[in-house]
């Protein structure tokens, strides 16, 4: 029982490992290619919007009875329609998702700014207060540089992540079960 127990653990290790390092080259691909990077996750958004869309279109007709059709219709075709013009048009997908992540970044900013003040009295404010500036400032650059910057920021962005989370799966992976402090004892099942 315990062999089979380590086989299995072992094995969801190496599939971890496994997909850390896929996670990691496709996010060095998606660094070294950002334009070919943001168009395929302009793409991916248009895809992911008009399978939406279609889903609320058919939600809509199987409700119909329950009031509000004519809005439920209305809203799944906003989504398709986004969809399609994303698909249809991607370099104007791109500067829009560009223009609409610098926004989301400053009113994040903004927001954290005021939490921040609002949490002074509490022990570590100050690491939302940062949070805050790097955001707003964040949000500023995208906005400042646009549009020149919309060709290679969303696959810039997605790649950095991509890696980041090979990199962390990688390394947990490595780590197996051993317990953080060499002197605690490991839990059994």
């Amino acid at each position: 029982m315990t062999t089979n127990l380590s086989t299995t653990g072992k094995f969801s290790q190496n599939r971890s490992l496994i997909t850390g390092i896929v996670l990691a080259v496709l996010g060095v691909g998606a660094i070294a290619l950002p334009v070919f990077s943001t168009i395929v996750a302009e793409t991916w958004i248009a895809l992911i919007l008009i399978s939406a869309g279609v889903a609320k279109v058919y939600y809509a007709f199987q409700t119909r009875e329950q009031g509000g059709f004519i809005w439920k219709l209305l809203l799944g075709a906003l989504y398709v329609a986004t969809g399609i013009m994303l698909f249809a048009r991607p370099l104007t997908g791109v500067l829009t998702l560009t223009l609409l992540l610098g926004s989301f970044l400053l009113t994040e900013g903004v927001f954290n700014l005021v939490l921040a003040f609002r949490l002074r009295s509490q022990r570590n404010w100050l690491w939302v207060l940062v949070d805050g500036i790097v955001t707003l400032a964040l949000g500023a650059m995208i906005w400042a540089q646009w549009p020149t910057n919309a060709p290679w920021l969303i696959g810039t962005l997605v790649g950095v992540s991509l890696l980041f989370s090979g990199v962390s799966r990688i390394m947990l992976s490595l780590s197996g079960n051993a317990p953080a402090d060499p002197s605690a004892p490991v839990a059994s099942v």
